[in-house]
């Protein structure tokens, strides 16, 4: 699957080093180099685009205040140089958000994400032969970017918080809700979650061992904490 792609950043080097990264992408072809967000907005118009790489602090109009303007845009990775506009950023829907300066691999692994949405969208669903209710059909309904979103127990791997937002993060991809972990902990079923740090709740079926003070998930390790490390343990055992 092919992706049209823009970039929109006001700093010629960092266009430059944007164009390379997506040359050497097999999927990726630029369709646009724009210096601000009202050169972006002319190329949105004038042709189809499926991702913005976006900055965000660039002259008269900001990435965010742009994409706040749009009625309906494609999906959208941010580049900045500033972590304090991730939060601002995941609630308008962009994809991922990469913090300057970062690496080709990670580059990569933003725009992945894109194609792979996209190829989901695109593969037609097969309906399922029609099974009886299991526990593992179990599903919590949450509040996502206006909308409920219907979140499978059997696909979340851990929740994260956030201040008073939340990160259902699954196999390949991940849900933000606004909400704390307190309150998503009571949607959960006891027996198949726990809660093991003031930050994190993961699926019990997940956990692949505890060592010391952390547990890992396969690649991931989340940190235990002292509070909760008992009723961890009697949960394993």
């Amino acid at each position: 699957m092919n992706l049209n792609c823009i970039i929109v950043d006001d700093e010629p080097i960092a266009r430059d080093l944007l164009r390379t990264y997506i040359e050497q992408v097999p999927y990726l072809t630029l369709a646009a180099t724009c210096a601000d967000a009202f050169e972006a907005m002319q190329a949105l118009g004038r042709q189809d685009v499926d991702l913005v790489i976006l900055d965000i602090n660039m002259p008269r109009l900001s990435g965010l205040d742009m994409l706040r303007s749009l009625k309906r845009y494609p999906a959208v990775i941010i580049t900045s140089a500033y972590p304090d506009f991730a939060l601002e950023g995941f609630e308008l829907s962009v994809t991922d958000y990469l913090l300057k300066p970062f690496s080709f691999p990670r580059f990569v692994q933003a725009t992945e994400k894109v194609a792979q949405h996209r190829q989901a969208l695109a593969t037609p669903l097969t309906p399922a032969p029609s099974t009886p209710t299991s526990p593992t059909d179990d599903f919590i309904v949450v509040k996502s970017d206006k909308k409920l979103a219907k979140v499978f127990l059997r696909d979340i791997l851990y929740v994260e918080a956030y201040g008073n937002y939340v990160f259902i993060h699954g196999d390949s991809d991940r849900l933000m809700s606004k909400q704390t972990l307190t309150q998503l902990e009571a949607q959960l079923p006891a027996g198949r979650f726990v809660r093991i740090h003031k930050s994190y709740i993961v699926s019990v079926k997940a956990v692949r061992f505890l060592e010391g003070n952390e547990v890992s998930l396969g690649s991931k390790k989340l940190p235990v904490g002292k509070v909760y490390k008992e009723n961890l343990l009697t949960v394993l055992r």
